[in-house]
């Protein structure tokens, strides 16, 4: 079983994955470079680090003009949440 400082760990560095994409992401765009794959962008979210994508969507206003990632985001966290809830609950 993973102890709650790893979880805790693991969320953190998920979120801060999923910040930090959206900015690089944001910049290769302006550059008109090789962009993160959105596939990347949502496993990253789905996986731990919605919270960290969705402020990095507002801070870099980035992939805000996209419905997908405006509704899914926060949908993701919303399911985390609950998850969280019912793991530390338990």
């Amino acid at each position: 079983m993973v102890e709650i400082p790893e979880l805790l760990y693991y969320i953190g560095f998920a979120n801060l994955l999923g910040f930090v994409l959206m900015g690089v992401d944001k910049k290769r765009a302006k550059n008109n470079e090789w962009r993160i794959p959105e596939r990347t962008l949502w496993g990253v979210s789905i996986l731990g680090g919605a919270i960290g994508s969705f402020i990095g969507m507002r801070v870099f206003r980035h992939k805000t003009k996209h419905n997908s990632f405006r509704i899914g985001i926060p949908f993701i966290i919303i399911v985390h949440v609950v998850l969280y809830g019912y793991f530390f609950m338990s």
